[in-house]
């Protein structure tokens, strides 16, 4: 079995910052893949941001340049700085690990509320 242990969320004010992370523990090897999703109320889970073994990201065009995707292969963690947010960043992030032999395994999720 795998267990995550999601962290760092909660409620900020506009302009904000918020550092989430996400360890992974058990039965989970070769970690392709490392990623944030979110799903904000009546909307469809989004990819955020994901790193990959070799280090290369990817973001959503509307956190580009605020929020940075970091991880620690050692510890199987995986991290998200958030900058800059805003009332639409509100959502339940979602930690993604995909291996390389194409298991895919989520976290619990963690609320993020960006509000005055």
């Amino acid at each position: 079995q795998v267990q995550f242990v999601e962290s760092g969320g909660g409620l900020v004010q506009p302009g904000g910052s918020l550092r989430l992370s996400c360890a992974a523990s058990g039965s989970i090897f070769s970690i392709y893949s490392m990623g944030w999703y979110r799903q904000a109320p009546g909307k469809q889970r989004e990819l955020v941001a994901a790193i990959t073994s070799g280090g290369s990201t990817v973001y959503a065009d509307s956190v580009k340049g605020r929020f940075t995707i970091s991880r620690d292969n050692a510890k199987n963690t995986v991290y998200l700085q958030m900058n800059s947010l805003k009332p639409e960043d509100t959502a339940v992030y979602y930690c993604n690990y995909v291996t390389s032999r194409g298991y895919d395994y989520w976290g619990q999720g963690t609320q993020v509320t960006v509000s005055s």
